[in-house]
């Protein structure tokens, strides 16, 4: 048996301009942080003849093109070890929270195959395979930082133009780092059922050069630019005033980026010690993500209005291979 371990993301500034939509005719610029919040997945080999896959649902099919779970079929097209595998996906988060969980799976689920083969493989070279799968093949409307940030890790900047992505680590000083892992709170706000919507409608309006949307996009991309001065020069608390900045430009991007009740719970923990903060991922639910000052008045506000906090630090492996056998 051989298991992978890949870990979900937050993004922390520049989130929308890495969809290609946006930035093959601008160019792209996003932070992001990988977590110790996982996606596991296995590859076992089995006394049968056919592919055994149990991921939220059970599979068990002869051929590869009968596999109903997109990633996976596209995956072991591109890999073929079967038939005789059973492959197993499990996760500490679930799926549909802004985490970045289908571009983890995907990246996972690759290192595996590779592994598996008994293949070196950079993270660049596994986190544009995992780009390829979802947004070529799939056609998916999706960025390429959760791909990226999983396979790489730690807290990381990235580059994207139509050419390639350039990749630079985010020179966070120590004491900021750790003040980030002290002060950064994230709440379930409910599931992201409209998220795949969201970044269609981005994907569309951008494709057709709709001004506010571009426009919007270009700030957002700049106050990318500088969380990025901000945190390299340790001012934890400027950065926590530029993720409230961001989310109210974010929310503009689309009527289904947020709802009632998730401004409600924005408000409340703005007015409950939090600097500034932002939904993590597309929209439309997941986890709301706040820079406080006040710790434990947040916890307590939140708690009050029944949203689960969700404790993290930051993962500086990325994609890794922890079981062979």
């Amino acid at each position: 048996m051989l298991i992978t371990r890949t870990p979900l993301r937050i993004s922390i500034g520049g989130g929308g301009t890495d969809l290609p939509s946006y930035y093959e005719r601008f160019g792209g610029f996003v932070i992001a942080g990988a977590i110790n919040r996982y996606i596991y997945v296995s590859i076992n080999r089995t006394f049968t003849d056919d592919y055994f896959l149990k991921y939220s649902a059970l599979e068990r099919v002869r051929s590869v093109d009968e596999i109903q779970h997109a990633i996976i079929r596209q995956a072991l097209k591109a890999h073929p070890v079967g038939p005789g595998i059973e492959v197993v996906s499990m996760a500490d988060i679930p799926s549909g929270t802004g985490l970045g969980s289908s571009g983890a799976f995907t990246v996972g689920l690759l290192r595996a195959l590779h592994a598996f083969q008994l293949q070196h493989v950079s993270a660049e070279a596994v986190a544009e395979e995992a780009c390829r799968i979802e947004i070529e093949e799939l056609n998916r409307a999706v960025g390429k930082q959760d791909q990226y940030i999983a396979a790489h890790g730690g807290l990381a900047c990235f580059y994207f133009t139509r050419e390639g992505v350039r990749v630079e680590p985010l020179r966070v000083p120590t004491p900021a780092l750790q003040d980030l892992e002290e002060h950064l709170l994230m709440f379930f706000t409910g599931y992201s059922r409209d998220a795949d919507q969201v970044l269609l409608e981005q994907k569309e309006q951008s494709e057709k050069g709709q001004s506010s949307m571009i426009d919007n996009l270009h700030f957002v991309k700049e106050l990318g630019f500088s969380i990025r001065t901000a945190l390299e020069a340790g001012d934890s608390v400027k950065f926590g005033r530029l993720m409230h900045e961001h989310w109210l430009h974010k929310t503009k991007r689309s009527s289904k980026m947020s709802n009632d009740r998730i401004n409600r719970w924005y408000q409340v923990g703005v007015d409950n010690g939090a600097v500034g903060g932002k939904l993590v991922g597309a929209g439309g639910g997941g986890f709301l993500l706040f820079y406080a000052a006040d710790r434990l008045a947040l916890r307590q506000a939140m708690a009050r209005e029944g949203l689960t906090e969700v404790r993290f630090t930051f993962d500086h492996d990325g994609a890794v291979v922890i079981a062979r056998n």
